[in-house]
């Protein structure tokens, strides 16, 4: 899909179901009793999103989604909300999802037949959402860097594969369905 494309309606719905997609994933989430950060699938809303928007409308749905939470609704990790959760020691990792977003989604839409890119774009973006996220944690929590290390990314890396995993699965075929709609869509207008 062409990223310079004019804002149209077909553009604006896939946003707001991207975004609501990431709303309803995003607080889906376990605690592990070894680290303060949740598990959460709040990173695999953002490759479907990446996915059936490519980078631009993609990161767009992700920023939509963190302010949605900001501003008080419950749709962190643990259906939580509000400034305090994107401030608080794990909101680097969440404020990580832009990056992610940028990434994955620009190895989505430029390499458009090349899985083995998407997961690379895929892992380079989560390692920039692992290293803001721990950082932060490391700042926030008056923490050495490696036992944030230790606390927020090592115990996360075989869920994230997981979801990289469905990810590409899952977000192949729907992009390809929701293209095939998009342009039955823009005939009809």
């Amino acid at each position: 899909m062409n990223q310079k494309a004019k804002i149209t309606t077909v553009t604006i719905t896939k946003v707001a179901l991207s975004t609501a997609i990431i709303c309803v994933l995003g607080p889906l989430s376990f605690a592990l009793p070894i680290s303060p950060v949740p598990i959460s699938l709040g990173i695999l809303g953002i490759f479907f999103a990446v996915y059936v928007n490519g980078w631009l409308w993609g990161t767009v749905s992700c920023l939509l989604y963190l302010l949605i939470g900001f501003v008080g609704v419950p749709v962190f990790a643990g259906f939580t909300a509000g400034a305090g959760n994107l401030l608080g020691p794990t909101g680097g990792y969440m404020i990580g999802y832009i990056p992610l977003a940028l990434i994955a989604g620009f190895f989505i839409s430029k390499f458009e037949k090349k899985i083995p890119l998407h997961i690379v774009g895929m892992i380079l973006g989560t390692i920039s959402c692992y290293a803001l996220g721990t950082a932060w944690l490391a700042f926030s929590d008056n923490m050495s860097f490696t036992a944030a290390l230790l606390a927020g990314v090592i115990p996360f890396i075989p869920a994230d594969a997981v979801k990289m995993a469905v990810a590409v699965a899952v977000g192949i075929p729907v992009r390809s369905a929701v293209r095939k709609m998009s342009l039955n869509s823009n005939v009809a207008e």
